[in-house]
């Protein structure tokens, strides 16, 4: 079972979303946080598998609860963001924040549940709608020194490329044709090596530098 919080000040919108998730054999909804400050409480009291995050909500919005959580709780789970704005900023604030994927909430639910599925497998998610201005602010975006990149192990450089490119630690493990757990292993390195904070922060690292185009990503 993947294990869920949502996080939405909407009560009708968390109920409408428990309905369409637990109507999946393989979703659970474990808790309902109605803004960031309960997210962030619950998420570490319930360790769920995923989490929904609302961006904008009452006292602590859903971009400053995500920053918190992996600031502050390096184990935590991955976060979706939900939103009805496709503002620039917002996208960007959100990827920024750490969160592994970003959707919006007139998508349709079949997309919601693979969204989640992916995260929860290690991949990361873009709404489709959204996925094209990203890429454009990334080939916009000045490029890092690449000298980070020469702390990794070639294997390290395959296995951050095609986390790049979309794909999850059993993809990934299936297409270098070893183990996922040495995926993990791999991937728990290249954070390190690279002091990133999470998966998305080693994403935009690997665009930023050149090792992806985001064109052919």
């Amino acid at each position: 079972m993947i294990r869920l919080v949502i996080a939405d000040d909407q009560a009708l919108v968390r109920a409408g979303l428990r309905l369409i998730l637990e109507a999946e054999d393989d979703l659970d909804v474990i808790a309902e946080a109605a803004d960031g400050d309960e997210a962030i409480a619950v998420i570490i009291a319930g360790r769920p598998d995923v989490v929904l995050m609302d961006v904008r909500m009452p006292r602590t919005d859903g971009i400053t609860a995500t920053r918190r959580l992996r600031a502050e709780h390096p184990d935590a789970p991955p976060v979706l963001m939900l939103t009805t704005f496709e503002d620039d900023e917002v996208l960007w604030g959100a990827i920024e924040s750490g969160a592994a994927g970003f959707l919006l909430k007139d998508s349709p639910a079949d997309d919601l549940v693979t969204a989640i599925r992916t995260t929860a497998a290690g991949g990361s998610w873009l709404d489709p709608r959204v996925t094209p201005r990203l890429l454009a602010r990334l080939r916009a975006a000045p490029r890092v020194d690449a000298e980070a990149l020469e702390r990794l192990t070639s294997r390290e450089l395959e296995v951050l490329a095609m986390m790049a490119r979309g794909h999850t630690n059993n993809e990934i493990a299936d297409g270098l044709y070893v183990s996922e757990r040495t995926v993990k292993s791999h991937v728990s390195s290249i954070f390190v090596k690279l002091e990133a904070r999470d998966r998305a922060a080693a994403i935009l690292l690997a665009y930023r530098s050149g090792l992806v185009d985001p064109r052919t990503a």
